[in-house]
């Protein structure tokens, strides 16, 4: 997806001469542009027998995909599990997680607020 939105619309050679070397196969990348196009992430235009691609959703709408599919598969869609896992991680430093605090804070606040405005 990356090098979708980079090139914005592209045909296969593009997205393959766009890797660096060693490139993946040029079987690898079409088969990767498939499954990607039948899940809907990838629109393309078919000039004879080529297609040009362009991305479908934007770098937000498809994160917010993935995240929601991860949540989904690996901690059965629970937010809080996902959340609890991520801040036991013993890389995290004070600061780090400081700042997830400050972030979520801010979120209820923000939550909060519109809620009153009701």
């Amino acid at each position: 997806m990356q090098y979708i939105w980079k090139l914005e619309k592209c045909f296969l050679k593009d997205i393959v001469e766009s890797f660096p070397e060693p490139r993946p196969a040029y079987t690898t990348i079409s088969s990767v542009i498939r499954v990607l196009t039948k899940k809907g992430f990838i629109g393309y235009n078919t000039y004879g027998k080529t297609n040009e691609y362009y991305a479908k959703l934007t770098k937000s709408e498809y994160s917010k995909k993935r995240f929601r599919n991860m949540v989904s598969n690996y901690f059965n869609g629970s937010i809080t599990s996902f959340a609890s896992f991520f801040t036991s991680d013993k890389d995290l430093n004070i600061d780090e997680l400081e700042e997830i605090k400050n972030i979520v804070d801010q979120k209820i606040k923000e939550k909060k607020d519109g809620y009153n405005k009701q």
